[in-house]
């Protein structure tokens, strides 16, 4: 892979917490090396507590490497990046604000459009009412969070994760609290703006046949110490519509990654035992 076709590259990164762990060479992830294309939409999965989210910590640059580097968009990450989005399983949109000016928050406190919000709201409005009408809130926007149901408050929690047009969607789990139903419907919504936009997504779940339906390509994580083990391209065509997760080619897929997945909890059991 060209250089100029990188947007994520993880240079042999290790993490510990604290200085004390660090000199007990006690890691939450580790030797993570890590490419990912311009545009790419990948998938991580793995057992619980095998540092997953503190990936997710590393790829915004709210945690330093203890070792290695971490480079995105062709630089070093030395700080919070400003160019990504977050989204997670709880869509933590304001009470007291309605669907438009939950999803106008990061503009209001992120610069370059901080200072420009007073004279720009109205354009930025219409850019949050474009985005609710992509994803079916179109008529929602003076509704507060408790007129919404769970999915409708997800889609608008997605929506303020891309209102600042970010180079990088980081999702954490976040259809993971939704019934299955809402779940695949959310799945259509994220993978039609990803098909539109082509923005960089990082997804974190537990989900395997979300993984596989959504991702370019799927990571499986290990255990504590978290290092990818597996990588799984997903080579089902595009677009790709809730049809597919019925087919044999889909589902064996599934199988494989669950093998995957299995293989190392039976590990960590025997170790325990």
């Amino acid at each position: 892979m060209r250089a100029d076709q990188l947007f994520i590259d993880f240079r042999d990164v290790w993490l510990a917490y604290n200085d004390e762990l660090l000199a007990k060479e006690q890691f939450a992830v580790e030797a993570i090396d890590l490419k990912v294309r311009q545009g790419e939409f990948i998938a991580i999965v793995g057992p619980s507590g095998c540092g997953k989210s503190t990936f997710m910590k590393l790829a915004t640059g709210l945690r330093r490497p203890s070792r290695g580097q971490v480079i995105i968009d062709g630089r070093e990450v030395t700080g919070p990046l400003k160019i990504s989005g977050m989204a997670f399983q709880a869509p933590s949109l304001l009470p007291w604000r309605t669907t438009l000016d939950n999803v106008l928050l990061p503009l209001e406190i992120v610069e370059p459009y901080r200072s420009q919000f007073r004279q720009k709201r109205a354009e930025y409005a219409e850019r949050a009412r474009m985005l609710l009408r992509q994803v079916g809130l179109g008529g929602y926007e003076d509704k507060f969070p408790w007129q919404l149901s769970g999915g409708m408050q997800q889609r608008a929690s997605i929506c303020r994760a891309l209102i600042h047009e970010p180079k990088m969607l980081l999702l954490d789990e976040p259809f993971g609290a939704l019934d299955a139903f809402t779940r695949e419907e959310l799945w259509c919504t994220l993978r039609d703006l990803w098909e539109a936009q082509r923005f960089n997504v990082i997804l974190v779940t537990h989900d395997l046949r979300e993984s596989v339906f959504l991702a370019d390509t799927v990571y499986v994580m290990s255990k504590s110490p978290g290092r990818f083990v597996v990588r799984r391209e997903i080579d089902l065509p595009r677009p790709r519509d809730l049809e597919i997760t019925y087919t044999p080619e889909f589902t064996a897929v599934v199988h494989e990654l669950r093998g995957h997945i299995g293989a190392m909890r039976k590990e960590g059991a025997e170790v325990a035992q």
